[in-house]
């Protein structure tokens, strides 16, 4: 079995979203279609259609969180020892050498992402490349633009 990282956070997401699905949202949409049904024919009852698809939606959800769930190595990032390498859960603060901007992202799953919360996925670009580097280390990043050059000036366990 192939284990998904992932860090507190995200499987706690993951958690109150399947908690939030199977004990709130089922029980509205039993309701739609149990509403629907008295409307009568259910050939052309496109209430009762529009319900059983959001069911057979939310049912596919629940499967799918419950899956990554089952498969998810929890990573703890707080309980390993920084010794100022780039791993998973770490965050990262960098210059572009180009621009001079810094920028700061903490590597996390790719359920977790999202970059306008500077959370990117160990499976990006960026994170591929800075992954086993240490700080004052300079890293040539391969981005479909252009190819970028960062020197790693923090690397945090927070």
């Amino acid at each position: 079995m192939k284990y998904i990282p992932m860090t507190i956070l995200g499987a706690d997401k993951l958690k109150k979203e399947l908690n939030y699905l199977k004990h709130i949202k089922r029980k509205e949409i039993i309701i739609s279609i149990s509403e629907a049904r008295e409307h009568g024919d259910l050939k052309e009852n496109a209430e009762y259609h529009a319900a059983r698809e959001q069911q057979s939606f939310c049912e596919n959800k629940i499967q799918n969180i419950e899956s990554k769930l089952s498969k998810a190595q929890i990573i703890d990032i707080t309980k390993i020892t920084n010794n100022g390498h780039v791993i998973f859960g770490t965050t990262v603060t960098i210059l572009n050498l180009k621009t001079n901007e810094k920028l700061i992202y903490r590597i996390v799953g790719d359920d977790e992402a999202d970059i306008k919360i500077n959370l990117i996925s160990i499976n990006s670009p960026i994170a591929r490349g800075l992954i086993r580097k240490k700080i004052n280390d300079v890293v040539l990043i391969k981005t479909p633009r252009e190819n970028i050059k960062f020197k790693i000036l923090n690397v945090e366990h927070i």
